[in-house]
């Protein structure tokens, strides 16, 4: 009892690796954030949704300056992250109101996972309350952001299925078969192919901009690959869905403007794709976990194999331009008996 006290009152224990890790993890995306939503606000239209992106925004500089202060007193160093180098305000508009609107949507819901498990995965009671709030806070985020889709007309839902009128046990292992004899889809694996779908469109759009603004040869042939994956992703994961006779319908109004003068730097950019392709991963992952088809795994496994390789060849990228900062790293003992520790 006495420990369990120490550690809800004790402030000055020392912050344990999943703590710094998720901590420098939400800097680094938070920065990248900041950047991204304040050239956005230059262009948007919409009161409302510019409404959302002041909201967001407010966020963002609040995690930054939290864990800025939480890693100063801990004596911990602060990532470089993402700043006023790497966007350009004065760009011209590359994306709609209405992708905005669909990337504020997709953003709190993936920060609604992410803090979460950071909320789960730690000890301290000021780093558990700062993840309850940005819980709490990407929630609201993410009921307001639907709620002003909805009303427009922009919130596409998942597939409707006939109420089940009686529950039962699956009596046969034909169930698990998905290459002859395929059973209908369950209502989870219609829910996890349709939001992967919907995810990839997002991506899809936002790689075509990138494609078009970033300086680098080698980077904007990247984010063409990357913009030809996620496509190929749509067409899967929505064949699948067509297979058994469900509408799987498009955010047709994610509109990329023609400019090719950029608004964010090469590093941003490769980062923010790179961070996708990282929740991709987990995302299928969940994905195939929950989908008892077989045919279904197989299509996950390889998926997931094939957006791996686009992340290594992107982390290579990055390591090359001297654009991939290191996370936090347990001491090199080795090095240290070596006597060879830079």
């Amino acid at each position: 009892m006495e420990t369990q006290q120490h550690l809800e009152t004790s402030h000055n224990s020392k912050l344990d690796s999943a703590e710094i890790a998720n901590l420098w993890t939400s800097y680094m995306n938070d920065t990248m954030a900041t950047c991204v939503i304040q050239y956005f606000l230059q262009h948007v239209e919409d009161t409302e949704i510019k409404a959302l992106l002041e909201y967001a925004l407010h966020l963002s500089k609040q995690h930054i300056q939290t864990i800025s202060q939480i890693f100063t007193d801990e004596n911990i160093a602060i990532p470089y992250g993402f700043n006023e180098a790497d966007v350009n305000l004065k760009a011209p508009r590359l994306y709609s109101d209405s992708f905005y609107l669909a990337y504020l949507v997709n953003m709190a819901k993936f920060g609604s996972n992410t803090y979460t498990v950071a909320l789960a995965n730690a000890a301290r009671s000021d780093i558990r309350r700062f993840y309850t709030e940005c819980g709490e806070s990407s929630a609201e985020l993410f009921n307001k952001s639907a709620s002003v889709s909805i009303s427009k007309g922009l919130f596409v839902r998942a597939p409707f299925i006939p109420a089940q009128q009686q529950a039962q046990y699956i009596q046969k292992q034909s169930f698990l078969s998905g290459w002859f004899g395929r059973r209908p889809l369950t209502a989870i694996e219609i829910m996890d192919l349709f939001f992967n779908k919907q995810r990839n469109e997002i991506g899809v759009a936002l790689l075509i901009g990138f494609s078009q603004v970033a300086t680098s040869q080698k980077v904007r042939d990247y984010m063409v690959r990357g913009k030809e994956i996620a496509g190929k992703h749509v067409e899967i994961f929505g064949s699948i869905l067509s297979e058994c006779d469900l509408p799987s319908p498009s955010s047709s109004d994610l509109m990329v403007m023609e400019s090719t003068e950029s608004p964010f730097s090469d590093k941003l950019m490769m980062f923010h794709t790179t961070a996708l392709i990282a929740a991709g991963i987990g995302y299928y992952g969940a994905s195939l976990g929950t989908s008892p088809r077989h045919d279904l795994s197989v299509h996950y496994t390889r998926l997931i194999g094939e957006i791996g390789i686009f992340a290594d060849d992107g982390a290579k990228l990055m390591i090359q331009n001297g654009w991939l900062e290191q996370p936090p790293t347990a001491p090199d003992r080795s090095a240290i008996v070596k006597g060879t520790k830079s």
